[in-house]
């Protein structure tokens, strides 16, 4: 059995994962940042001390069989949301947590006297994604998180690719329209200011500014800053004029990322993932249909091309990510 561990701001999610990528116990903590990369530490050799409690193991779904779980894992992998150095085991940078420069697995590999590998959560959760979910069985995969902002993570030959400096995989820091809106990153146009949910809701509040009626403002009562993915793609279901153009205009910009994508790796799958892909249904159609409009060549072919689908895993695809490392 290997652990996977999800470091998150706020909570902290481990499990025991079997080779298969199934999840086989679960446990959950409260991120205590308070005395810096000390405690945080600290909070992962506690998720793993609650892991090992106990001979065995509840098996999440109805049909698995109980597993015994080993006195000490064969190896533990943590996702963390920012930029590693994988083969020292630090981190370079985070903007959430207190580790950086920490090194994070020293004391879990005194601790537990197993390998302990740490990679970026975006593509632990791709790698999850390729070993047991939405990308199960490709060797060249890209998952897409389309959330707050547009995370990734790329699988090329069955491997995650993290680049020279750790960053590879920064799919939402594309540029799609050239001196297009402000990112955070400093540039302008990058794919994360038009596809993540926030966005969506930017272009929302433009495209209002035109009709000042309809269901759209009905479900949000008039007030712009009660907007959010859910009620839009409602108003876009009942046909609502505003909803329908923040939609299309929405697709359009996902799809001119993702053809980038397919026009640099051609991978065999890419999968959508992050809060926005619970609208799989109402969006796919228009992005799907713009994809096969640019994506080169144009014209059909009877050769295979990457398939466009829903992630599966939802947040269990960072634990499972992190435990395959």
């Amino acid at each position: 059995m290997r652990i996977g561990i999800d470091l998150g701001g706020t909570h902290t999610a481990a499990a025991f994962v079997d080779d298969n990528g199934l999840i086989v116990k679960r446990a959950e903590i409260p991120t205590d940042a308070s005395g810096g990369a000390k405690t945080v530490i600290s909070g992962l050799l506690s998720v793993c001390e609650i892991l090992l409690r106990g001979p065995e193991a509840v098996p999440d779904e109805p049909d698995q069989k109980k597993q015994t779980v080993a006195r000490l894992p064969l190896s533990i992998g943590i996702g963390v949301p920012g930029t590693v150095d994988a083969d020292k085991g630090e981190v370079i940078f985070t903007p959430n947590l207190p580790l950086r420069g920490a090194d994070i697995t020293g004391d879990l590999q005194k601790k537990f006297h197993c390998p302990v590998c740490i990679g970026n959560d975006a593509n632990c959760a791709a790698l999850g994604e390729s070993v047991a979910g939405g990308a199960k069985g490709a060797q060249d995969a890209v998952l897409i998180t389309l959330g707050t902002g547009v995370g990734g993570g790329v699988i090329i030959g069955g491997r995650l690719q993290t680049g020279v400096s750790g960053a590879a995989g920064e799919l939402g820091h594309m540029v799609i329209i050239a001196g297009g809106r402000a990112c955070g990153c400093g540039r302008h146009g990058c794919l994360e200011t038009y596809a993540s949910a926030t966005g969506l809701i930017r272009t929302a509040i433009e495209v209002i500014g035109t009709h000042k009626d309809g269901a759209l403002l009905e479900l949000c009562s008039g007030r712009t800053e009660k907007l959010n993915g859910r009620i839009i793609f409602e108003a876009f279901r009942l046909g609502d004029k505003a909803a329908q153009s923040i939609v299309g205009q929405y697709a359009e910009h996902l799809a001119a990322g993702i053809v980038n994508i397919i026009n640099i790796l051609d991978p065999e799958m890419i999968c959508i993932g992050g809060g926005i892909s619970n609208e799989w249904d109402s969006l796919s159609p228009l992005l799907l249909a713009r994809v096969d409009a640019e994506r080169f060549p144009h014209s059909p072919s009877k050769t295979a091309q990457t398939r466009i689908v829903r992630a599966e895993l939802g947040n269990d695809a960072g634990i499972i990510g992190a435990a395959m490392l």
